[in-house]
């Protein structure tokens, strides 16, 4: 008989599993809510800490001759660049009367080009008073030098228009003097030699005019350009508010230590290979997640927490004791990665069995004596597992033990030839699931089912295996063996445990 298979299991386990990702994630809130914190006040503190200087700022209008509506940028960018060269850096130096290098006092200011004809500089000083000064000689300095630059390249401009005017004048001379030289005659040939002469006078006459005037135009447009650049912001004093510079530093920090945060956690995720999901810990164990717990329903936890979960503990307490009823085999309980609240089940286990007859449970766990835990007056026999033999038949018997790292595996059968896995969400990887389950088969130790303790509570997967092929006893014909010979042992059952009528009434999730 083959199997059928399970729609989970036929289906290509995908690269990354999204919603696995989120749910570890959303469990490792207490780490990106600590990182974001922590961005938070380190942000509040450095604003509180490391306040900054005293700056100011001053805005200058800059013409350029060759201003275009269409421009890009490139000229307000030149001019950004020029402010921080050491030429304008040590004019204003000159200016304050200050022994600072140029090289030093470039790192103390910079430009921004608002416009394209809009220039803002930003100072920093020992003082607000002394910003405000460096600020009024940068600005002085760079419009100065600004409007030298501009006389320079129109000067420039007007000595070669008037360079090539006087060569012009110098062809027009000599025109003129072979104009004079010519006798005049009736010979064709020189009235036309002649009239040549005047076509090239009157256009290098033409031509001495053009130049004059571009040359007048190009010492005319200048003053224009000097009187369009000017501080049209003057100098002042930033103010610097700590409330608000705190507020937006602690917004910056809890921004950038929720995503460091969320980054951290993510990839944590990913490496640790932690399944946390119903549909992740059922397929990596090979059994069914028969109950969820949170630590809240195990008596930790605050009181309205309490209250909201006992109907599930209830319900798994009353399912244990109809399989510890109605089963010949010893029962044990193994949990991974949550001790106590194995103690737990097992101590309402043995009060919901108490009614029927004495109750021994025999205590496996390592570092956590299940005696020391809860003891009340008559509650239930609590032994080792080397005084496991000598528990009367007629007793209600079941183990408590560990399969965390490091567990005992040669001590599990004689806590219970079937297990119950208590295992917290979250807290082994998958390698160390697949172990558990690897070594329970290698010791025949059927897993009734898992008890999930801290699951998600946004999980909707489901956690209920329908095949045979994940399970723990690695086959169909081998589960079937045990449950044939199960039942033959049934029919030998003492009187005592014949007697009670089985509930038939079990939950299945």
């Amino acid at each position: 008989m083959t199997p059928s298979k399970t729609p989970e299991s036929s289906a290509a386990a995908p690269l990354l599993d999204l919603q696995a990702l989120v749910v570890a994630v959303r469990r490792r809130r207490r780490l990106w809510c600590s990182m974001a914190l922590l961005g938070l006040l380190v942000g509040a503190a450095i604003a509180v800490l490391l306040p900054p200087p005293p700056s100011a700022v001053a805005k200058v209008l800059v013409a350029h001759q060759a201003d275009q509506p269409n421009d890009p940028g490139t000229l307000i960018r030149t001019d950004v660049a020029l402010l921080g060269t050491t030429r304008i850096a040590d004019k204003a130096l000159q200016t304050l009367k200050s022994p600072e290098k140029p090289e030093d006092f470039i790192r103390d200011y910079r430009g921004t080009g608002l416009t394209n004809n809009l220039l803002q500089i930003d100072v920093t000083g020992a003082s607000d008073a002394e910003a405000v000064a460096r600020a009024e000689a940068l600005a002085d300095a760079f419009v100065a030098d600004h409007v030298s630059r501009m006389q320079q390249a129109a000067a420039a401009e007007a000595k070669a228009l008037l360079d090539q005017r006087d060569r012009i004048q110098d062809d027009l001379a000599q025109v003129n003097k072979a104009i004079g030289d010519r006798s005049p005659g009736s010979d064709p040939k020189a009235s036309a030699s002649i009239e040549s002469l005047f076509a090239r006078r009157a256009e290098l006459t033409s031509r001495i005019t053009d130049f004059d005037q571009r040359a007048a135009d190009a010492r005319t447009g200048t003053p224009k350009l000097v009187a369009g650049t000017q501080i049209v912001d003057g100098p002042r004093a930033v103010a610097h508010s700590l409330p608000k510079a705190a507020g937006t530093d602690a917004a910056i920090g809890l921004v950038l230590g929720l995503v460091l945060g969320l980054a951290v956690a993510a990839i944590g995720a990913v490496v640790a290979d932690r399944p946390v999901l119903r549909r992740e810990i059922a397929a990596n164990l090979g059994a069914s997640v028969i109950a969820e717990l949170r630590h809240a329903a195990l008596g930790s936890g605050r009181l309205w927490r309490r209250r909201r979960t006992p109907a599930a503990r209830e319900r798994l307490t009353a399912n244990l004791a109809r399989t510890v009823r109605d089963s010949l085999e010893p029962v044990s309980l193994l949990e991974l990665g949550c001790a106590r609240s194995a103690s737990v089940i097992a101590l309402d286990l043995a009060e919901a069995l108490a009614p029927d007859g004495p109750v021994v449970i025999i205590d496996g766990l390592p570092g956590l004596p299940l005696a020391h835990l809860r003891q009340k007056p008559g509650g239930p026999a609590v032994v080792t597992g080397g005084r496991a033999a000598a528990v009367s038949r007629e007793e209600y018997r079941f183990g408590v033990g560990s399969v965390a790292p490091g567990a005992a595996w040669t001590d599990l059968p004689y806590l219970g030839t079937q297990t119950v896995l208590v295992v917290r969400a979250g807290h082994a990887d998958a390698a160390w699931l697949h172990t558990v389950a690897r070594q329970l088969a290698d010791l025949r130790i059927p897993v009734i089912g898992v008890v999930l303790i801290d699951p998600d509570p946004r999980d909707r997967t489901d956690g209920t295996l329908w095949d045979g092929l994940h399970t723990a006893l690695r086959g169909h014909n081998e589960r079937l063996a045990r449950q044939n010979a199960t039942d033959r042992r049934r029919t030998e059952r003492p009187p005592m445990l014949a007697s009670r009528v089985p509930d038939n009434d079990q939950e299945a999730r």
